[in-house]
């Protein structure tokens, strides 16, 4: 007799108790591969949101040289932070 999930109600108790023991497992492997693609995508947005963030708080002034180094400077502090969570994010995208 099978049940709605493909176990053996009728059977012998230990392919029951196997059954339930390999259905727990790809659950919980669903649940943690849901989890890591969530990080994942939260993290990188939160890059973008940042990096987006602070490129609108530059106000560079002075001519076009001095402005040029302005924002390479200010880009010489985002980047690393934001290639760090996009890092993580590939991470989380990643499975172990």
């Amino acid at each position: 007799m099978e049940g709605g999930f493909g176990f053996n109600l009728g059977g012998d108790p230990d392919d029951l108790m196997r059954g339930l023991r390999e259905f727990a497992e790809r659950q919980t492997e669903a649940m943690q591969e849901s989890q890591r693609e969530q990080f994942a995508t939260l993290t990188l947005n939160t890059a973008v949101e940042l990096t987006g963030a602070a490129l609108k708080q530059i106000d560079p002034i002075g001519g076009v040289d001095e402005q040029t180094l302005g924002v390479r400077d200010a880009m010489r502090v985002l980047f690393p932070e934001a290639v760090a969570l996009v890092s993580a994010a590939r991470q989380g995208f990643m499975r172990e």
